[in-house]
């Protein structure tokens, strides 16, 4: 739920020739994606992950529940500040005068350099051993994934062609109002997900650290 990719999405799908400019449109959006991904993990992916430090599990397991409290901090936020946030228009780059494609282009060029969740997919696609193949079909699913909205806006304008305008200008305005608890829900089920990962890991290692003392201790004392 990218509001930098649907946004310009539905203004192309309510505008002329809309099945066109939509289709391009998100054709640049997946191949600058995609390329980006690709030319990363196969070019100095592996050089790149090289050097990053390689934290312990207990460490690991302190960041996802520090990662999970943010998100829940900021799901809180979300929710506070909702009513002001939906009377703000959906952040939308100048479509005017540009066609499908060069605006899918521009719009992947511009978000790739902060693409923090597709940096953390392409890490574990490295990370992951696989083959060149394999990895460039992961990265394809994972974009594939990412433009699924646009897909689903020319599924609309393919199967009923003359209600689409209606359907999609309700989509635009349901989102309009509902994005921010949107993105709230997201984060809050992301946030807890996460928490949860590294709460129980610290809780597993700290148990497991005890039932060694534990087991030291008998043996020590055990004639």
């Amino acid at each position: 739920m990218n509001p930098s990719t649907i946004a310009p999405g539905l203004y192309l799908a309510m505008g002329e020739r809309p099945r066109r400019g939509l289709i391009q449109f998100t054709l640049g959006v997946f191949a600058v994606n995609f390329v980006g991904g690709a030319v990363i993990a196969l070019g100095p992916g592996e050089a790149l992950l090289a050097l990053v430090p390689k934290p312990s599990a207990t460490t690991r397991y302190i960041l996802e529940t520090v990662a999970g409290a943010v998100m829940l901090i900021a799901a809180v936020l979300l929710w506070r500040r909702r009513g002001s946030l939906a009377q703000r228009e959906i952040p939308s780059p100048q479509a005017s005068g540009k066609s499908g494609l060069l605006l899918g282009a521009t719009v992947g060029i511009v978000e790739l350099p902060t693409a923090f969740p597709y940096f953390a997919v392409i890490a574990a696609v490295i990370g992951s051993g696989r083959g060149p193949v394999r990895q460039l079909i992961a990265l394809a699913f994972y974009n594939v994934a990412f433009v699924l909205p646009l897909i689903l806006m020319i599924v609309i304008l393919l199967i009923a062609p003359e209600r689409a305008a209606a359907i999609l200008a309700r989509a635009r305005d349901w989102l309009q109002r509902r994005w921010p608890r949107l993105l709230a829900g997201l984060a809050l089920v992301a946030g807890l997900f996460v928490t949860t990962l590294g709460v129980t890991g610290l809780t597993g290692r700290t148990h497991g650290a005890v039932g060694r003392v534990s087991r030291r201790v008998r043996r020590s004392i055990t004639p």
